[in-house]
């Protein structure tokens, strides 16, 4: 079997019609080249060129196995150039917390991004809530995450060790089950906090964005169910259980779907936010999900 190198003053020659103009293209000398030539016809007991006047041209079975070394050479040039593209491969894992649903966190378009960008990365997405995904990043359990908070207000307290990108501002409305319109009717805070509510753990963002509302005013909420899903949330306000708050476009959703009451005129901002470690920007695998992330949201803004 011949070598690559072999193969390379084969075809060097019969392209060239010459050993010299060969061997300067190969960088080799010319007596190495004529020794592979050499050692080609020998070990395949064949002869590959006939000397003219002009120089060297190929011969009957040269012109039969010029084609093969070509797409052996080819072939070989595509798989160094696939084992080279290896080196600039970002491999690794990314682990990711997610919130609330997929779509409104535009989660689907994230992960796109990311395989579209770095095949090699591997993804591991681990679902809860916004207290939770902020603590996780603070144990070094996650590397980056989505989080809401009131606008502006950020990973709070871990901001010197959390960095975050506002991405959205949106408000939480106050929902009531159909029928309750007559109760929530003119009602301020220190009457609805009176009503049954259906309350949150701490790290929810419901149950922080209650109690930044009530707790100024000396009020908390009366709860009478306490839940950790959006999805039990709305099944119990839809059951008659009591209030709760949900995203804008969810209720009025709900309010047009399934009649569900809603406060008027009350509503509490918030804004979703992506988490990452400060400081590990230039980390490449933070620095493809900051990537992926601009181009579904766009740039920061000014």
């Amino acid at each position: 079997m011949a070598d690559l190198q072999t193969l390379r003053a084969f075809v060097g020659v019969a392209r060239a019609g010459s050993v010299s103009r060969a061997a300067e293209r190969l960088h080799l000398t010319q007596p190495a080249v004529s020794l592979k030539l050499k050692q080609l016809q020998q070990e395949m007991g064949l002869t590959l060129f006939r000397r003219r006047p002009q120089g060297l041209v190929l011969t009957e079975d040269g012109e039969a196995l010029l084609p093969a070394a070509d797409k052996a050479l080819a072939a070989m040039a595509a798989f160094e150039q696939q084992a080279r593209a290896l080196h600039s491969t970002l491999r690794g894992r990314l682990r990711i917390g997610t919130i609330v649903d997929p779509e409104f966190i535009r989660l689907g378009a994230f992960l796109h991004r990311l395989v579209e960008r770095a095949p090699q990365l591997e993804t591991e997405l681990s679902h809860g809530m916004s207290g939770s995904v902020l603590a996780r990043l603070g144990r070094d359990e996650l590397d980056v995450g989505f989080y809401l908070a009131p606008p502006g207000e950020g990973p709070g307290a871990q901001a010197d060790t959390i960095a975050h990108r506002e991405l959205t501002h949106f408000d939480y409305r106050v929902i009531a089950p159909a029928g309750w319109g007559g109760r929530l009717a003119g009602a301020d805070w220190a009457r609805l906090a009176g009503l049954p509510w259906i309350v949150t753990p701490p790290d929810s963002v419901h149950q922080r964005l209650l109690e930044g509302t009530l707790a100024p005013l000396g009020l908390a909420p009366r709860g009478v169910a306490r839940v950790d899903q959006e999805a039990c949330m709305l099944d119990l306000v839809r059951a008659g259980v009591g209030l709760s708050l949900a995203r804008d476009t969810l209720a009025m959703t709900e309010r047009q779907e399934r009649g569900l009451a809603l406060a008027e005129g009350i509503r509490l901002p918030c804004a979703l936010c992506f988490l990452w470690p400060r400081g590990r920007e230039e980390d490449p695998v933070i620095a493809e999900a900051l990537s992926a992330l601009e181009a579904v949201w766009g740039g920061p803004e000014a």
